[in-house]
């Protein structure tokens, strides 16, 4: 126990300049250890300004938006930006042929006509804290892990049951960093009346498709704009036409006096997901295994949703926002497995690794590199057979349907599915050994020999088919396959929890950031371009010139509303900035997060990173990783000239 609390106590304490510059997702309660190098670097708030329970701070102005996304309030009447990828699925569910918001986009132009969006949740953080001593209170070190375990549930749900008794709408939930070295406490109030505004043309919100995702220079006016409703104290509350808009204890102003290169920046949201501490051979596996298998599966199946949507527009309208899911993944898992190869990045933790067993000898760390390689070798066959599954039998929703899952028949469309059947099921007999297959599966293959389309006929024209190979195949994958998995990444967590501790000892000067999980945090940086190959360089800031010069009317994703087109004809508009890029460190749950300046005031929502640089989740590279941000100025020119929804600049601030 004594060890344990000294190594909290570490985490807590350190603070180093040998982290690479801009890398960092940092816990907003614990900002003062990084205030005084922000600040060297530009920034005019204090520690308070960012983070604080007892007075308003900027933490108030930021939430979780849905369940993977961050957002920020911009008025005192709880208008909220995020990005239009974030808002897309609520956006589809109001849009039909007849009133295509999709397409055409959409804005209230009065709050009577806010949409309401069922299921849609925001959630502030009201406070965070450390809680490690509480969580491990009655641990002793001759406990098996899972006496661990359960010990650290007990624990963990007595805290959370105290921190929300007393609170209208409180969440609660408590974390583990560094592999449960550390555990942090955080409590959220939720709010569920969240009502659409406005959004963009998808010709504007998506502009660039697929083709530029993860792309620069980007153009993409990813934005969308939604208000969260009350009750009448202010409290979370169901909808209802009663309902008020919300209060916030703090907004954010509005800065239009745009951006260059140099100017600090600093993005607060709610990072996803980042494994920057893991062994080789992880990064070997997603390299040569994971991501190369993934994308090539994602490939066939946005080649069969798009041949179908480019035929039908209703088509089009029910599988745009399954289309966008599917290919973001898709296209970010490309440039991770080629960033990952051009930096090297196995051979160099690798070496690492090297040097922290020579280190380690004589010492408790010994041989944990090594034993996290055995556990890896192990495990590597099954986590694929794991990932196929995932990739192949749960990509065909007739087969989910059959397992119970209710989806929404209204975006749903027959053929896509059965065609994706044929293919993802043809792939999965194909790469994995009969081992990882239910018996039931072997059987049927034998019966149709082999014909994936004879059986397809047969699982689509009759439920009891369907049902049967559905409860096979989740049987086997919930009984056989996940218990192994689970298994083995129990045992890597246990080998990583002192792999950590040992990396810590190991670089007693570096700066540790946890690894990100969907929690508040803060990164900083600034405003630069970046050189991606030999005699090429990227500058930070993008315009509507290049929108004009990509605009295509013959691809749907480059056909911009003829108004752009009109407003560029007069003139003047030009150098309208439109996207930018910065280092701040960010992951996916970044999408929708405020970019603000020294000031602390928005200019920019963030809501992807540079293709070359998404290996980031595993090792950050200050040369080439990028995050890009729409620039709150095209967003405010898109409500105005395009929207006519300039109204809501009434109850905006602007910064001075």
């Amino acid at each position: 126990m004594k060890r344990i609390l000294t190594l909290s106590a570490m985490l807590l304490c350190m603070a180093s300049p040998l982290l690479k510059a801009d890398e960092g997702m940092w816990l907003p309660a614990l900002i003062s250890q990084r205030i005084g190098d922000m600040q060297a670097k530009g920034f005019k708030l204090s520690a308070e300004d960012v983070y604080s329970v007892n007075q308003a701070s900027l933490k108030d102005a930021v939430v979780l938006f849905g369940s993977g996304c961050t957002g920020e309030l911009v008025s005192a009447d709880g208008l909220l930006f995020t990005n239009h990828h974030c808002g897309y699925s609520y956006i589809q569910k109001h849009s039909s042929v007849e009133h295509d918001y999709l397409k055409d986009g959409f804005w209230a132009m009065s709050r009577a006509e806010e949409l309401p969006n069922p299921g849609l949740t925001v959630r502030f953080l009201e406070r965070m804290e450390d809680v490690t001593a509480m969580v491990l209170k009655g641990y002793k070190a001759k406990m098996t892990e899972e006496q661990r375990q359960a010990l650290v549930k007990k624990n963990a749900d007595k805290l959370k049951e105290q921190a929300v008794k007393d609170g209208q709408g409180l969440k609660a939930s408590v974390e583990a960093l560094f592999y449960g070295n550390q555990y942090f406490l955080f409590v959220f109030r939720e709010y569920t009346d969240v009502r659409l505004v406005g959004a963009p043309p998808s010709s504007i919100g998506k502009f660039g498709g697929e083709t530029d995702n993860w792309m620069w220079p980007r153009h993409t006016g990813d934005f969308s704009i939604f208000r969260i409703y009350a009750g009448a104290d202010n409290m979370p509350a169901e909808y209802s036409e009663t309902n008020v808009p919300y209060h916030p204890k703090r907004f954010m102003k509005i800065s239009t006096a745009g951006v260059k290169e140099g100017d600090f920046t600093f993005v607060y949201g709610c990072p996803g997901s980042t494994q920057e501490y893991v062994h080789s051979d992880l990064v070997e596996y997603i390299q040569n295994v994971s991501d190369p298998e993934k994308i090539a599966l994602r490939t066939t199946r946005l080649g069969i949703m798009k041949k179908y949507m480019d035929r039908s527009q209703a088509v089009r309208i029910q599988y745009s926002s399954k289309y966008a899911s599917v290919a973001n993944a898709w296209k970010k898992w490309q440039g991770e497995e080629k960033g990952l190869r051009k930096n090297k990045v196995v051979p160099v933790k690798q070496a690492y690794e090297a040097r922290f067993e020579e280190w380690a000898r004589g010492t408790r760390y010994a041989w944990l590199t090594e034993m996290l390689h055995n556990l890896y070798t192990q495990r590597n066959p099954v986590y694929r057979a794991y990932e196929y599954y995932n990739e192949t039998v749960r990509a065909v929703e007739k087969i989910q349907m059959g397992m119970g899952r209710k989806l929404d028949m209204k975006d749903y469309y027959q053929p896509i599915d059965e065609e994706i059947f044929v293919a993802m099921m043809e792939a999965f007999d194909k790469a994995l050994e009969d081992t990882y297959k239910p018996e039931f599966f072997l059987e049927k293959r034998a019966q149709y020999n082999g014909d994936m389309v004879a059986w397809k006929d047969a699982v689509f024209a009759d439920e009891n088919e369907c049902k049967a190979l559905a409860e096979a195949l989740n049987e086997h994958y919930t009984q056989q396959i996940m218990p192994v998995v689970r298994e083995y990444n129990q045992a890597i967590t246990l080998r990583y929890r002192d792999y950590m501790q040992g990396q810590m000892e190991f670089e007693a000067d570096k700066t540790f950031y946890p690894d990100a999980n969907l929690t508040l945090r803060v990164a900083y940086g600034h405003v630069e371009g970046y050189q991606p190959s030999d005699a090429v360089y990227y500058r930070p800031v993008s315009t509507l010139k290049g929108i004009i010069e990509k605009d295509n009317p013959d691809i749907f994703d480059y056909n911009i509303p003829q108004v752009l087109r009109d407003i560029y004809a007069r003139g003047g508009f030009e150098n309208q900035p439109v996207c930018f890029l910065a280092t701040n460190h960010t992951t996916g749950g970044n999408s929708g997060s405020p970019v603000l300046n020294a000031d602390g005031n928005l200019i920019g929502i963030n809501f992807d990173r540079v293709w070359e640089g998404t290996m980031s989740d595993l090792v950050f590279d200050p040369e080439i990783c990028r995050n890009i941000s729409l620039d709150v100025r095209y967003l405010l020119f898109v409500i105005k000239e395009v929207g006519h929804a300039d109204y809501l600049f009434d109850e905006m601030v602007f910064a001075e």
